[in-house]
């Protein structure tokens, strides 16, 4: 089975910061699945459509800090940012 992280290390025309969130939206996208939660009920639970919330998922834009908050929050989970040296 072909799985996001085997995937994601064969990418090389996306910038790493849209593979950030991509990987962000990707954890939160499997963390909705693994609680068995429908698209239909989780985007009645963050104020959003069904329709908007599959077009997120399938990464049709790249979705905005807010928006992956919003995700998060309606999982009971917080995004958390980092700086670091390069």
């Amino acid at each position: 089975m072909t799985t996001w992280r085997k995937v994601r290390n064969t990418i090389t025309s996306i910038p790493e910061s849209e593979l950030a969130v991509i990987n962000t939206l990707s954890q939160l996208e499997a963390t909705r699945i693994h609680r068995g939660i429908s698209q239909k009920d989780f985007a009645e639970m963050i104020g959003m459509k069904q329709p908007q919330l599959a077009k997120l998922e399938r990464l049709d834009s790249v979705p905005t800090l807010a928006t992956l908050e919003r995700y998060a929050a309606g999982l009971g989970l917080k995004i958390s940012l980092s700086i670091t040296s390069i």
